[in-house]
C-alpha cells in the first residue's frame, strides 16, 4: 500500500511540473482573440513602441526633429544637387516637413499640452546635416537621397507607433494622419534612390 502511494505521489508530482512548465511557455502568447484582432500589414502591430516614444513629449520633439532635419537637408539639396528629380523632390521635402510641422504645433495646442516644437536640431541630427555638406559633389545626390530613405522610414516607424501606442489623442490624430503622407514621401525616396548611382 504504501509503495503504491509513494507512485501515485511520485506521478502527481510529474504531472505537477510538467504543467508548470507548460504554463511558462505560454505565457505572453497572444490568444486567439488577440492574434485576430491584429492586423499583419500594420508595422505598428509588429514593431514594438519603445515605451518613451509613446509618451507626447518624447514624440513632439522626435518628430520636431525629424521635420527640422528635412527641411535643412532638403535646402542643402535645392542648393547643391545637379539632379533635377533630386531638386524636385528636396522643394517638396521643405513644403511639405514645413507644413508637417505646422500642423504638430496645432495639435499640441489643440491637445491642452504645454509642449513646445524643438527650435533647433539635435545633435544627432546635426551631425548628419554637416556631413551632407561634407558630402563630396559626385556624391552628393547619392548621399542625400540616401539620408531621406533613412530619415523617412524612421519618421514613418515613428509615426505608426505613436498612432497606435500613443498617450494624447490629439497628438496621435497628428501622428495617424501624418503617416500616409510620410509613407508616400518614403516611396518616393526609394524611387529616387534607384535612379541615383
Amino acid at each position: 500500500m504504501t509503495r503504491t502511494l509513494l507512485i501515485a505521489g511520485v506521478a502527481i508530482c510529474a504531472l505537477t511540473l510538467g504543467a508548470c512548465d507548460k504554463t511558462s511557455e505560454t505565457k505572453g502568447a497572444a490568444t486567439p482573440n488577440e492574434q485576430a484582432m491584429t492586423p499583419d500589414a500594420n508595422p505598428a502591430a509588429t514593431v514594438p513602441t519603445p515605451s518613451n516614444e509613446s509618451t507626447a513629449p518624447v514624440f513632439v520633439d522626435k518628430a520636431g526633429n525629424s521635420d527640422l532635419f528635412e527641411i535643412e537637408a532638403s535646402k542643402i539639396a535645392v542648393t547643391r544637387s545637379t539632379n533635377p528629380q533630386v531638386k524636385t523632390f528636396a522643394k517638396q521635402m521643405i513644403e511639405a516637413h514645413t507644413t508637417s510641422s505646422a500642423a504638430l504645433g496645432k495639435a499640441i495646442t489643440e491637445s491642452g499640452q504645454t509642449l513646445t516644437l524643438p527650435p533647433a536640431m539635435n545633435d544627432d541630427m546635426a551631425g548628419k546635416i554637416s556631413d551632407l555638406n561634407k558630402a563630396d559633389a559626385k556624391d552628393f545626390d547619392k548621399t542625400y537621397v540616401d539620408g531621406q530613405v533613412d530619415a523617412h522610414q524612421a519618421a514613418l516607424n515613428l509615426l505608426q507607433r505613436y498612432a497606435e501606442d500613443g498617450d494624447v489623442p490629439a497628438i496621435k490624430a497628428f501622428a495617424a494622419t501624418t503617416a500616409p503622407k510620410v509613407q508616400k514621401h518614403l516611396d518616393m525616396a526609394k524611387t529616387l534612390k534607384d535612379g541615383v548611382k
